[in-house]
């Protein structure tokens, strides 16, 4: 793989850059400007160079076609703020335009195209589409790692027809993923949390074999505690996997991987309730499991206190509630600790996880925090991302 920042002569060059930009808009307004704020290091690197930057990205999912409330123009106003630097919108059907249309003012350094979504070619992955936006620069660099699970035109397709880079912040999060899932120091830890133990099996199967540990959160370690034959009332669960715990039960222990499982939970009658500590043998029929117990929270303590490798996707509960918060902050606060001590080497991902790690402004004490969700966890998973493929 070729990293742009190894690129010699970016002098005058026009840089067709994807990034991911698709973030949460209310009213036109955005509401959380993170993935924004990770993208500045590759525009100043580029300002830096004198580069012509031609952005490509995307919010939500117009499904090929226009839809004003979806445009990039806040993004856009947001970032030309950031950067103190000039920032045009093209708003013209791509199909139309040329590559001396563009940059036809000395002063533009920084062009959009709108919506890279708004055209039905792009998830179609066509080729004469991805020839076109190559048309339009002279090298291609990819630094959307969130949107590389996906064989689109702009992420994989264009590398057929460009010169063609990785970005500073994609470099950053293999890198960063490497240490988790080949270039580890031991021992390590895995912390998995979420409603659906189904949406997380690929990744759980593809870790025993290079982990220590894999504790087991959320509302889908109810599964895990039915499946050893305790109640959990009116908890979250899914039917038909008692096979598929049996089968990482029976894998972990061939691998010598410990599964962590809760031993005792916070409960309450509902989401809004206070919460009740319990052991599992007290859990009655209407109870609802909201969060791991002090028990259960000391011994994962105890385990990242030994750990040289944490990776954690996922809360430990209920954590919009604060009654049921404790056990995600408390495994927050003790990777931020053994951080600070440059002890440990941690990476947190998805979405729930971040909002934890915001709420208690520890985001900064992690190593590597990853804002790609899918791509995350289909990283994690093993499989092969269409948008690293193509770069290689």
């Amino acid at each position: 793989m070729k990293y742009i920042k190894n690129c010699n002569n970016l002098n005058e060059k026009r840089i067709l850059l994807r990034l991911d930009l698709n973030v949460p808009l209310k009213n036109g307004v955005i509401t959380d400007q993170t993935r924004i704020d990770k993208i500045l290091p590759i525009i100043d690197f580029l300002l830096e160079n004198k580069s012509k930057i031609l952005v490509i990205s995307h919010v939500g999912r117009p499904k090929g076609r226009l839809n004003k409330d979806l445009s990039l123009k806040p993004v856009c106003e947001y970032l030309e703020k950031k950067v103190n630097q000039k920032i045009s919108l093209i708003k013209e059907n791509i199909f139309k335009l040329k590559k001396e249309d563009l940059f036809k003012d000395p002063e533009d350094q920084i062009i959009f195209l709108e919506n890279i979504r708004f055209y039905e070619e792009e998830e179609e992955n066509e080729k004469n589409f991805s020839k076109h936006l190559a048309d339009l620069a002279d090298i291609f660099v990819n630094d959307a790692f969130s949107c590389s699970h996906r064989a689109h035109a702009s992420v994989s397709k264009i590398t057929e027809f460009l010169p063609s880079y990785a970005g500073l912040q994609l470099e950053a999060e293999i890198n960063a993923l490497k240490k988790v899932t080949s270039e580890i120091k031991k021992p390590i830890t895995c912390i998995i949390g979420g409603s659906k133990i189904s949406s997380k099996i690929g990744i759980i199967k593809n870790l025993i074999p290079k982990f220590d540990n894999i504790i087991i959160v959320g509302g889908m370690a109810n599964n895990i505690l039915n499946f050893k034959g305790f109640l959990i009332g009116k908890s979250l669960k899914e039917d038909d996997c008692n096979s598929v715990i049996k089968d990482i039960f029976e894998t972990s222990k061939a691998n010598s991987c410990s599964i962590i499982y809760p031993e005792d939970v916070l409960v309450g009658k509902n989401t809004e309730d206070k919460s009740q500590t319990k052991e599992l043998k007290e859990i009655t029929d209407d109870d609802l499991i909201l969060d791991i117990g002090p028990k259960t929270v000391s011994k994962i303590k105890n385990i990242i206190e030994t750990s040289r490798t944490v990776l954690w996707n996922g809360p430990a509960g209920y954590f919009e509630n604060p009654n049921f918060a404790n056990g995600s902050y408390e495994i927050a606060k003790k990777i931020a600790e053994k951080n600070k001590n440059d002890s440990i080497y941690s990476v947190a991902g998805g979405g729930d996880t971040i909002a934890v790690l915001n709420q208690i402004k520890v985001i900064n004490n992690f190593n590597f925090v990853s804002t790609a969700g899918g791509a995350f966890l289909e990283y994690l998973e093993g499989k092969d991302l269409p948008g690293i493929k193509a770069l290689n």
